[in-house]
């Protein structure tokens, strides 16, 4: 009987085999590997985008701290002023009833702080709808920016089911780690040492629900090891197991960027945005909305200033239903910006 011949063509397919999977390997460890960087690199830039957000809030509270003591002063007068006119004067219904809406109409305008129940917010809310055209309407102003932020703090809720799979890889990762590293394991004391200074390590991770630093020592670990079998089902599992391992890196990965998008879409984030564009223009950005707020801090005083009047009798009750001048100024001011930016869409408009 004539002696078998392995056919070259049969070793060749296993060569190319075995060579396919290794080329897909190396692709797989690449890909892990620059998650693993993307991932850390995008996490220390929340982190410090988070810090910067919290250092311009501490700025601003400390360099703006009499000026807003100043503004809380003033709102606090124009409430007891409200609250003494209404208790101790004598009006009619409806001369009472307007007076009412000019100071709810303050207060839902941003102009001064909220005092009103809840209740009687939606009363006054439901009655000004209802009145948008009424001699007072130069009191109305737009309640959209507490909606906005409803909805972008909405939007900050990161979806159950991802942080849900994120939370047991995490968990499960950690075990396997637990396993290999956990001290009592071993029984020299160099071991136990090392060992526990890496349960240090790998506890931190856990409570941070950190995969890619998880994932990080169990590669280091595994690199450390004497010799990997290059057999095809060992291949063939540690591409499996690292094909997983990038998926869930590539769900850590977008979530840290969703987080970090929607952290700077908030309106502290837009301001930290705005701060380092008015750095690098050698703006100092503080200063400049402190100035806003010395502004802010005259109109409210204009009121307090036009109430108090009333308060004394020094004008009639339809010239304070006419409302301060500072109010017209500043209507005018808001009509004026508004047909500005009509007029140039129309002529964007008209271009093309």
């Amino acid at each position: 009987m004539p002696k078998s011949v392995s056919s070259p063509n049969a070793s060749l397919t296993t060569s190319l085999a075995l060579s396919s999977l290794h080329i897909r390997l190396q692709e797989l460890e690449k890909e892990h590997q620059w998650l693993l960087k993307q991932i850390k690199r995008k996490r220390t830039e929340l982190k410090n985008f988070v810090e910067q957000m919290r250092a311009l809030a501490t700025e601003i509270f400390h360099r703006g701290s009499p000026s807003f003591t100043k503004m809380s002063e003033i709102d606090q007068e124009i409430h007891t002023l409200f609250d003494e006119i209404l208790t101790n004067r004598k009006f009619g219904k409806q001369t009472k009833k307007n007076i009412e809406k000019i100071y709810f109409n303050l207060q839902i305008a941003g102009l001064i702080s909220p005092k009103s129940t809840q209740n009687e917010l939606e009363e006054e809310l439901d009655e000004l709808f209802e009145n948008k055209d009424s001699e007072n309407e130069f009191f109305n102003f737009s309640g959209e920016e507490s909606h906005q932020n409803q909805q972008t703090q909405k939007q900050l809720e990161s979806p159950a089911a991802s942080r849900t799979d994120e939370s047991r890889k995490v968990r499960q990762t950690f075990l396997r780690l637990a396993e290999i590293f956990h001290p009592d394991k071993v029984t020299d004391s160099e071991t136990q040492m090392r060992h526990t200074e890496i349960m240090k390590e790998l506890n931190k991770a856990y409570q941070d629900g950190d995969l890619a630093r998880l994932l990080e020592i169990e590669q280091q670990h595994q690199a450390g090891k004497s010799v990997i079998s290059d057999g095809e089902d060992d291949l063939t599992r540690i591409s499996i197991n690292l094909e997983q391992e990038n998926e869930f890196l590539k769900t850590q990965y977008e979530n840290l960027k969703r987080e970090l998008r929607l952290v700077k879409n908030t309106p502290e984030g837009v301001m930290v945005s705005d701060c380092r564009k008015a750095n690098r223009e050698g703006i100092d950005p503080v200063a400049q909305m402190l100035e806003q707020v010395e502004s802010e801090i005259q109109v409210i005083s204009e009121i307090r200033d036009f109430v108090m009047d009333f308060r004394e009798q020094n004008i009639t009750i339809k010239e304070f239903l006419d409302g301060p001048k500072v109010l017209h100024q500043r209507n005018q001011d808001i009509m004026e910006d508004l047909l500005e930016q009509m007029f140039g869409d129309l002529d964007v408009m008209i271009m093309f």
